[in-house]
């Protein structure tokens, strides 16, 4: 309790000075948690070892050999893997909690050495020769795999980027992907319908009570990829009457969901993308009338204060329950 609190507290008598003292003394003795940065510096260290590892490769390619990094990496994989597989829960349609402090680490660890370790007999050895698909089919099998299995969040981040990654590649011809031409109405349908699918599936897990605890990491990627999607088909390929009814449907359902879930997140994220693409379209459609800049500071100012305004007052919006 901050101590400006405490004394208006003990001035409108509230509380007896023997309360504000036990407070005081509570608050001065109690220990301070250190749990959100352990956490953040082991994650680093999984993330500076994968770099680390990706140095090494490139250092040291000609003299160490080809043979020894890949059965180093593939050691380093193969190890984490056997080390979750060995200690991990009986599965549960619920959440589960980690068998011991470093196994999501070492779990996660495992999944980007073997991403190393198939990018790497990628670029040496051509394994996978032009079949791109194959080589993100795979991780997205095993990561997803190893998600449900043995209940990582983390690794169901790996599996959905791998998904998306291979659905891209899978819809998009190869002379798109050889100069690297990206403003593909196909792509981006894809991006569209991938973002759909993707927030559709927290809902059918909470109706089936199966892993529900992964629904808030399957709607992050679906609001981003979705939304991030409906802008890319107004902007780069110009099909407003397509895509930004489309973008408004994404924003009004997010809106929905943030109101009724009482998640300031998703509705923060949900006004922005909504004015990205409403600002855009006023510029597109009002560029020919030659507008004086002072329409347009006028715009940007009022509307950012009035967007501003609306996520200070959000709790008028959405439903938080109180006990």
């Amino acid at each position: 309790m901050h101590p400006h609190i405490r004394q208006h507290l003990l001035a409108q008598e509230l509380i007896t000075p023997e309360d504000a003292a036990r407070i005081e003394a509570f608050e001065t003795q109690r220990p301070f948690s250190l749990h959100w940065e352990l956490k953040t510096l082991l994650y680093l260290g999984v993330l500076l070892l994968n770099i680390g590892l990706g140095y090494l490769v490139y250092q040291n390619i000609d003299t160490i050999g080809h043979a020894a990094l890949i059965t180093l990496i593939g050691g380093i994989s193969a190890f984490c893997f056997a080390y979750a597989i060995r200690h991990r829960r009986a599965f549960t349609t619920g959440e589960t909690i980690s068998p011991t402090p470093y196994y999501d680490y070492i779990l996660l660890l495992g999944c980007l050495t073997f991403l190393v370790m198939e990018g790497y007999l990628q670029y040496q050895y051509q394994v996978f020769g032009t079949r791109y698909g194959l080589a993100t089919f795979i991780p997205m099998v095993l990561f997803f795999g190893l998600a449900y299995w043995l209940d990582n969040r983390g690794v169901l981040s790996l599996g959905i980027t791998a998904l998306a990654s291979w659905v891209g590649i899978t819809v998009t011809p190869q002379e798109l992907l050889s100069k690297n031409d990206f403003s593909s109405a196909t792509i981006v349908f894809t991006g569209v319908l991938l973002g759909f699918v993707l927030s559709v599936v927290p809902f059918l897990s909470e109706r089936y009570n199966f892993k529900k605890h992964f629904s808030l990491t399957y709607l992050n990627f679906g609001v981003h990829i979705g939304m991030i999607s409906c802008l890319a088909g107004m902007m780069a390929l110009d099909q407003e009457l397509i895509y930004f009814p489309l973008l408004c449907f994404a924003v009004g359902f997010f809106l929905w969901y943030a109101r009724t879930r009482g998640s300031f997140y998703f509705l923060t994220v949900a006004v922005v993308y909504g004015y990205i693409g409403i600002t855009y379209l006023l510029i597109a459609h009002t560029e020919s009338l030659n507008l004086d800049f002072t329409f347009y500071l006028l715009y940007f100012v009022l509307s950012c204060t009035g967007v501003i305004f609306f996520l200070i007052n959000y709790k008028r919006f959405i439903k938080i329950d109180r006990p």
